[in-house]
């Protein structure tokens, strides 16, 4: 064997060996390796206890006097599904779940919508069997919705009403809006339908479409949504295609600001979310599912581009097939210092990571936090 015959060989016995190890090195548009893309699985500190079918997103809620007593609520995907509640143990708190919901998908929640005169948290699922959000009060559980609220009314053909991801945007004037998006809709704009949510004078919740924008390529769906209320923005998931981002504020105009992650995804882009290290700057992950891994992009822009998501790492996890996530930088206990990242994974769980091991000596945690 000549000297380039025995270097070709090398080359290809280490490129096997990394596909072979799950640990093949991604490269950003520079041509400089990612840290992180070759790196070993991170390992959750808990993995909740299983839903009767199928995982597909998660929710945190932080319980203000008492942080330790935060709740998990994950959504089990089934047409006999539900919403699930789980303790920081991963325990499912059996008084607490929501059944018989058909399909529930995404799920999401917020803090102090106006009810009955009393500020209210809730969180919101989509119903994608009956074209409903379903909206419950927190930490009870309790329906706040009339038994459900039809969405993307008078659309034609089952896909583009069958609801699938869902946000919630609370503006700086204290204003909450309901993002929803849908299995199928039209490419140019009007994909995505924003909803402002209000009390109906009964003490449930109405609402009212003030918005219909975003594009969509066609080559898959949208699943995932998320937004960013201190930033005003709006970011999902367009599928085998890129993150897309868009103005929370429905006054400031439905023009795309940025789409990002358009190369290095295995398969689908899955669940977004956002982990805040202050007001404005922060990290995003997407889930990069057909690889088992996060993609970790840059909150904040650079100041040539104030849209522009630098890609800073590559967090592979044990979680399989993730379709959604969330995380918090909020203390909550002793195993949560530093705020928790919450994946679903598809054995019907829910696994929890410490964020300082998602961050490693790449990222950053909160600078609040740090002891």
């Amino acid at each position: 064997m000549n000297k380039l015959s025995k270097l070709a060989f090398v080359v290809l016995a280490v490129a096997i060996g990394n596909t072979a190890c799950g640990q093949s090195q991604v490269r950003n548009n520079k041509g400089l390796t990612i840290p992180g893309s070759a790196s070993p699985e991170i390992k959750p500190v808990v993995i909740t206890e299983p839903v009767l079918y199928d995982t597909d997103d998660p929710a945190i809620w932080i319980n203000p006097a008492d942080p330790a007593k935060s709740l998990i609520i994950g959504t089990d995907k089934n047409s006999e599904g539900a919403l699930y509640v789980f303790d920081l143990q991963g325990k499912i708190i059996k008084d607490k779940v929501v059944r018989g919901l058909k399909r529930p998908n995404n799920v999401d929640l917020a803090y102090g919508l106006m009810l009955g005169g009393k500020p209210t948290d809730i969180v919101i699922t989509t119903e994608r069997m009956t074209h409903k959000l379903r909206i419950f009060s927190l930490p009870d559980m309790k329906p706040v919705d009339n038994g459900g609220i039809d969405a993307f009314v008078g659309e034609t053909g089952f896909e583009y009403r069958d609801l699938m991801g869902i946000s919630i945007y609370t503006s700086k004037d204290g204003k909450m809006y309901a993002i929803a998006g849908r299995k199928n809709g039209p490419q140019i704009g009007g994909y995505i339908w924003q909803y402002l949510l209000s009390d109906d004078g009964t003490g449930n919740v109405k609402a009212t479409l003030v918005r219909k924008f975003g594009k969509y390529s066609g080559k898959k769906e949208i699943e995932s949504i998320a937004v960013d209320n201190e930033l005003g923005y709006i970011y999902y998931s367009d599928e085998q295609v890129g993150v897309r981002q868009y103005y929370a504020d429905p006054e400031k105009g439905d023009q795309e600001l940025a789409i990002f992650g358009t190369s290095g995804f295995n398969a689908d882009h899955e669940g977004i979310s956002i982990y805040k290290l202050n007001d404005t700057t922060g990290y995003i992950l997407v889930s990069d599912q057909g690889a088992n891994r996060f993609q970790i992009f840059s909150r904040e822009g650079t100041k040539a581009n104030p849209f522009e998501h630098k890609l800073l790492k590559i967090a592979n996890v044990a979680a399989r097939q993730s379709d959604g996530s969330d995380v918090t930088a909020t203390p909550l206990n002793d195993t949560f210092k530093h705020g928790i990242f919450v994946v679903m994974s598809n054995d019907k769980t829910f696994h929890y990571y410490r964020w300082e091991d998602i961050a490693g000596k790449e990222l950053k945690v909160k600078e609040s936090e740090k002891r």
